[in-house]
Order: structure tokens, then C-alpha cells, then sequence
């Protein structure tokens, strides 16, 4: 069969495309026929350093995939062959806080990942997808949903009638713009591109700022809550963002810290002086994938999918990913 690897510190060009052998699995854990991988601006990140994340080579890259399980391997009762299931990011974190452990299982980092014809999986790191989508779909689910339902619902506990900021118009803030509609929220989306902004209208957006236009949107999103600030940011963007989402955020609200893409520095007196809840979310355990898929399923939430390349141009996926010009997710079909 054949898998992507990351061979060197030579970036998304030096990829190789390896041949190898058909894995067999062994007790607790199932092989599965990936049919579509969706890719993460952590993933990028991981090929495009792998030495400050200590990785050996070659280490396949990956965490978000669909597929049908082909084999399962002794002792597996929860799972059978052909069943249609996802990867959960975190191959060892069932249900509470994230721990140590947790950490050390994240596929296409910690461990191989799944940008591969077929990997090996453990029975508990695997979960069935929702009927009604494709494998396409279903790949997006593992860490961009996941992450977008963890701040929502575990972070910011949001109920009909709050108000939720999100910054830019990647897989997690579109994610999190369609579980807002679904929850009955008010959504606040800021991005650069017009474009971008009114589709995210049509997809529910009360209102669209673009931060281009408006540098100090921060103050705009106060003007559109009264002065008063949302309930919950979704904050992707960084250290470089965060002061800004600081200032937007009520009185006692909730900063769901996640992205890493811009530098800067935080003063930490605005955390205290407003008694905001700054959350670090790290995707999220296999519980609330299970909780997600459920309302998936009864909301009847299709994944918003940019464009997608086939299994041999793989690497085009992740320029594409570094010319930051989607909207939603990329997917690499297997």
C-alpha cells in the first residue's frame, strides 16, 4: 500500500510518497481503508517542523480521516468490518481532562498519523460517523469540529440567545458558525475577505466585520452588543488577536484560546480586571466526539468542504492550506 511520510525537515516538498506494508492488527485495535483525510493548519505546521516536535522519521502525517474498517484484531467487540468510521485525534483520551497520556497519543504527530491507503487504529480510537454524510465530510469531524464543539459547548456553555464572536472563516470557525446556528446563538464573524463574509451571512452570521477595513474591530463588536461584549470568543488567531478578543468579551465571559497563528504578547491585568475565563482547547476527548455526532446527525450539519485533491497530489493540500485562501476545509481524497 502506499503512504505519505515526513522524511526530513525539508517542508511540504519533501513529502514522500513510500511504499509499504499492508498493516495487520493486533489486539484492541482495527485496520481501516482511509477514503479521505481533511487537513489542519496543525498538520502543516508539524511537516513544515518536525524537528522542534522531536518527531522520528519517517512519521506518517495526520490526525483527521475516514474510512471502513477491513480487519479488526483480538479482543475488538465494538467495532466490526464495514462499519464507516472516523479517527479520533487523541487515540487515549476517553472522557474528562486532558492528560499527559492524552497528549502523547495525537496521531500524525505523537504517533503515526493517517495519510495513508490503510492504518491501524485502536478500538476505542476510532468512532462511527454520522449516516447521512460522506466520507469527504466525515473526515473533517476529528479535530476542526471537534475543536469548534469543545469551545462551544464545554467552554463557552452556550444557550440560545448568547452571542458568539469568531475570527476568520477556517475549519473551526465555520465549524463553530454552523453548531452556533444549531444552538440558537448570535454570531459575530470577522475576516479580511468580503467575499468570505457574506457567504458566512447566508450561512447564518448576524453580523461581519472585516478587520482590514476596520483595524480596531474590537471596538465594532462592542458597538454591536451595546457595549456590553459577546459571551464567548473563539480565539484562533493568537497571541497577536487575543488582546483584541479580550476587549470584545463581556464581563465575566469565556476566551476559548486555540490558534497559534499570530505572535504577540498579552497583558494578563485584562484576564483579571474582567474576570474572563481564558480556556486552552486542545480538540477534545471521545466523549464529546460522541456528543457532537449526535447533534451532527439530528441537526442534519454538513461540513463545509473548500475544495479537495486526490491521494497523489497530497501536497497541494497543504499549500493550499498555506496560501490561506479556503473556506472551511481541504480534503485529501484516498
Amino acid at each position: 500500500m502506499k503512504a505519505w511520510q515526513i522524511v526530513s525537515e525539508g517542508g511540504v516538498d519533501a513529502l514522500d510518497l513510500a511504499e509499504v506494508a499492508t498493516p495487520d492488527p493486533g489486539p484492541g485495535t482495527v485496520r481501516v481503508r482511509m477514503e479521505a483525510n481533511a487537513i489542519n493548519y496543525r498538520d502543516l505546521m508539524t511537516i513544515q517542523d518536525p524537528v522542534a516536535r522531536r518527531l522520528p522519521y519517517p512519521r506518517v502525517p495526520n490526525s483527521d480521516g475516514a474510512g471502513v474498517v477491513t480487519a479488526v484484531g483480538a479482543g475488538v467487540t465494538e467495532v466490526a468490518v464495514g462499519d464507516r468510521v472516523a479517527s479520533c485525534f487523541f487515540q487515549d483520551w476517553e472522557d474528562g481532562g486532558c492528560t499527559p497520556e492524552a497528549m502523547a497519543s495525537a496521531l500524525g504527530g505523537a504517533v503515526d498519523g493517517v495519510l495513508a491507503e490503510e492504518v491501524i487504529l485502536r478500538e476505542r480510537g476510532v468512532i462511527r460517523v454520522p449516516s447521512h454524510l460522506s466520507s469527504e465530510q466525515a473526515a473533517t469531524l476529528p479535530c476542526a469540529a471537534l475543536t469548534a464543539w469543545h469551545a462551544l459547548v464545554e467552554v463557552g456553555r452556550v444557550k440560545a440567545g448568547d452571542t458568539v464572536l469568531l475570527l476568520g472563516t477556517g475549519g473551526v470557525s465555520i465549524f463553530a458558525l454552523q453548531f452556533a446556528m444549531a444552538m440558537g446563538a448570535r454570531v459575530i464573524l470577522t475576516s479580511s475577505s468580503d467575499e468570505k463574509l457574506a457567504r458566512a451571512r447566508t450561512m447564518g452570521a448576524a453580523e461581519t466585520i472585516n478587520y482590514r477595513a476596520t483595524p480596531d474591530w474590537e471596538n465594532a463588536v462592542l458597538e454591536l452588543t451595546g457595549g456590553r461584549g459577546v459571551d464567548l470568543t473563539v480565539e484562533v488567531g493568537g497571541a497577536g488577536t487575543l488582546t483584541k478578543s479580550l476587549h470584545a468579551t463581556r464581563v465575566a465571559g469565556a476566551v476559548a484560546l486555540i490558534g497559534v497563528l499570530t505572535g504577540g504578547t498579552v497583558d494578563p491585568v485584562l484576564v483579571m480586571r474582567k474576570s474572563i475565563r481564558l480556556q486552552g482547547v486542545y480538540v477534545g476527548s471521545r466523549r464529546m466526539f460522541a456528543d457532537m455526532n449526535r447533534a451532527i446527525e439530528h441537526h442534519r450539519i454538513a461540513p463545509v468542504i473548500d475544495h479537495s485533491v486526490g491521494f497523489d497530489a497530497a501536497p497541494d493540500a497543504y499549500r493550499a492550506m498555506q496560501a490561506a485562501g479556503h473556506f472551511g476545509k481541504i480534503v485529501i481524497r484516498v
